[in-house]
Formats: C-alpha cells, structure tokens, sequence
C-alpha cells in the first residue's frame, strides 16, 4: 500500500522552533493569557508550557511571527535568551495554540533534581562527532522511549525499554556498574530529558556524565547524519525527520499512535484509520 505522504517537493515556508529553559519563574497565571493571545494574533500554532522550573516550547508559523514571539520572551527579564531549535515544514504541523501550566516542564517526578541549578556538563554536536571520529571510549545512552528508538538512533547506543521518560530512574539502575567510570554521553530529541536524567545519573554514581547540547535535532543541523542509523521521532504531524531535517515519509497509526515507517506502511495489517502491524492483533481480539 503507498504511503499517506505526498512524494512532491512543495516549498517549505513554515517554521518550527523548539526550545527551553530551566529558569525560576513566577507569576503564571498572569502569563498566560497575554502570551496565548499574542500567539493567537501572530497566528501561531504549538504549545507553550510554562512551570516554576522554567519555560518548554514547540510553536510553528511565518518567520516574522516566529521572530516577535521570541523577542517577546527573551526581553522577560526572568526567561532572557534562548537556545532555539529550528527546522521547515510545508504545513503548519500544529492543530492549535495551547499554552499551559505545569508542575514540571518535562515530566520526571523525582524530588531534589533541578537542572536549573546544578546540570549535568554539556558536549556540543561537533565535539561529540569528533569524540566519535576518534574512537574515543564512551557510553552513549539513548533516554527516549521505545517507539522513538525504533525509528532510528546513534550507532551502538545504549537504549532502553521504556514507554515513557518518568519509567528513566526505574529503568537506569539497571546499567552496566563499569559504566559509572567512563564519560557516558546522553541524547534525546532536543535536549530537555537530558538535563533531568543528567542529575538523576550523577546522582546514582555515573562520574562523567555529558549531555549532547540541543539534543539529535541539533546535531543534525550542524553535522547531519553521521553515526545516526534512521529517522528522529518528532511529537507533530510530521512524525519524523532526516538527517537535513526534514520531514519523511513515515506516519503514525490512528488506532495505537505507533510511528510507521514505509516498509510498515506496506504491510498488510496497515489500514489507513484502523489498524497497523503494532495493534492489528488486539482489534482483532477485541472485535
């Protein structure tokens, strides 16, 4: 069966920016309605979340747009500056504008850890490709979940089996012990699961612990795919990304929000709307 994405070039004319900041902030509620009614005039789609940890932040539209949201928030005296991360789309890959608040940023509900005031050393994308180039001994840790592993990863990375990221401190302790006494370098989409698991790692014996900065959509902005097997999972309509970031053929199911890749897309247990290789089984039960 073809896959559901066109196989045209269209021109790519949206963009996406992802980016977050571990800083105190106070006052959210009255935060929160004249940002999601800028966003909403600046006819932006995304979602912003704001938590007394700080700001995390997924929002698409015109680069106009894009560029006054972000002066607005780098000149709020308690966020400042921000390190973004951007990528093109064809479509606006966002249904809507949601901003909301939250006890945490990123969900981990591990007390003590605060990324804010003590993280974890962070290695650029270009340094860990030379690390890499030169066989340097290292443990890289791949602390996305498991469907996001399944699309693709850095080459001999350590994964594990998780679904979701607050399962990481469960799950960790089961690492390797001589893993503690060499520098360990971990990764996620953009960044933000690193800086709680870095402190969480220290915190259980692992000595050198290193954080790839901007996570795998900043390494392939500056390095592209080397070292990296697949596609990155992205949480939009986009599903996934290559190495020049941009968007693939993959999809997700309708019926258990599994990725799909096109080879999956091709079998016959994909019905567009109903079922994939990863849940046909259970419909079938339960029907």
């Amino acid at each position: 069966m073809a896959n559901s994405k066109s196989n045209q070039q269209p021109i790519e004319n949206v963009l996406n920016i992802a980016a977050y900041k571990f800083t105190p902030l106070t006052g959210l509620q009255q935060r929160r309605e004249p940002l999601r009614r800028l966003c909403t005039a600046l006819e932006l789609k995304g979602t912003i979340l704001l938590s007394r940890e700080g700001i995390n932040l997924f929002v698409a539209g015109q680069r106009e747009a894009i560029d006054t949201l972000r002066n607005t928030l780098e000149q709020d005296t308690e966020i400042g500056p921000l390190v973004v991360k951007e990528s093109w789309s064809v479509e606006q890959p966002f249904n809507r504008m949601l901003v909301r608040l939250k006890k945490e940023i990123i969900a981990f509900d591990v007390e003590g850890i605060d990324p804010g005031a003590a993280p974890s050393r962070k290695i650029s994308a270009m340094e860990l490709q030379r690390w890499l180039d030169n066989g340097r001994r290292l443990t890289l840790l791949d602390v996305r979940n498991q469907y996001e592993v399944r699309l693709g990863t850095f080459q001999d990375a350590v994964t594990l089996p998780i679904d979701h990221f607050r399962q990481f401190p469960a799950v960790a302790k089961q690492l390797p012990e001589e893993a503690k006494g060499q520098p360990l370098v971990m990764f996620c989409t953009g960044g933000i699961r690193c800086e709680k698991a870095g402190p969480y790692l220290e915190r259980e014996g692992f000595e050198e612990v290193y954080q790839l900065e901007g996570g795998i959509l900043k390494y392939f902005e500056q390095c592209g795919k080397q070292y990296f097997e697949g596609e990155c999972f992205v949480f939009d309509k986009r599903t996934a990304l290559d190495g020049e970031l941009a968007e693939t053929a993959t999809t997700i199911c309708f019926a258990c929000q599994n990725p799909l890749t096109v080879d999956e897309q091709a079998s016959p247990h994909y019905v567009p709307g109903e079922s994939c290789p990863y849940c046909s089984d259970r419909q079938t039960v339960s029907e």
